[in-house]
């Protein structure tokens, strides 16, 4: 019987394990470029000319503030200054290094229900505004400190300008309580308010 619980565990362990290193290999390829051409970064308002589209790239992440685990890595981003945000469209990648704020917000909302963002904790706040021209791409987005990412395939109309909001699902305890405090177990993209399978 105790041979039998080990070798569950040794199974489950195993494809944990196998899981989390085949996300991050999939990530640290989609780091690196093979092409310069497909966006550039905008700051002004105007409108794309003929041709192109305006994509706006926003997210919110809240993680627990550094050292709040004892036994954490001291290579951990969680609650440091900076936390990585990785986007490969076609071929080029952009590792946006979001700035963090402390936040604490409280722990319950008005009808008593615990909120998954309630508590101390670091808010990264990322919005990018990038041209490209009009067309279909490969979207990449990767979180590389929780070992999570989605891709998706989208269709960008030309003279448009879109909103695409990546939402981190933060994962729950054995209580079933979801929180920030937890880590990002996935990622959610939506295209102008409709969320992308």
């Amino acid at each position: 019987m105790r041979n039998l619980a080990i070798y569950i565990f040794l199974v489950f362990f195993g494809i944990t394990f196998a899981g989390c290193s085949v996300a991050l290999r999939e990530i640290n390829k989609k780091s690196h470029s093979y092409r310069t051409d497909i966006f550039n970064e905008v700051k002004e308002s105007d409108s794309p000319e003929k041709g192109f589209v305006d994509l706006i790239i926003k997210t919110s992440l809240k993680t627990h503030t550094e050292d709040y685990y004892i036994l954490e890595s001291k290579k951990s981003l969680h609650g440091k200054p900076e936390y990585p945000f990785l986007i490969n469209i076609g071929g080029q990648a952009a590792m946006c290094k979001i700035k963090g704020q402390k936040e604490i917000i409280p722990l319950y909302d008005e009808k008593g229900k615990k909120t998954k963002d309630g508590g101390e904790g670091v808010r990264y706040n990322l919005e990018k505004k990038i041209r490209l021209a009009a067309g279909s791409y490969n979207i990449f987005f990767g979180l590389p400190e929780e070992e999570c990412f989605k891709e998706l395939e989208v269709i960008l109309k030309e003279g448009n300008q879109y909103i695409m909001e990546v939402k981190p699902i933060y994962k729950k305890n054995n209580r079933r309580v979801q929180s920030f405090l937890y880590g990002v177990k996935e990622i959610d993209v939506s295209l102008d308010s409709t969320i992308i399978r």
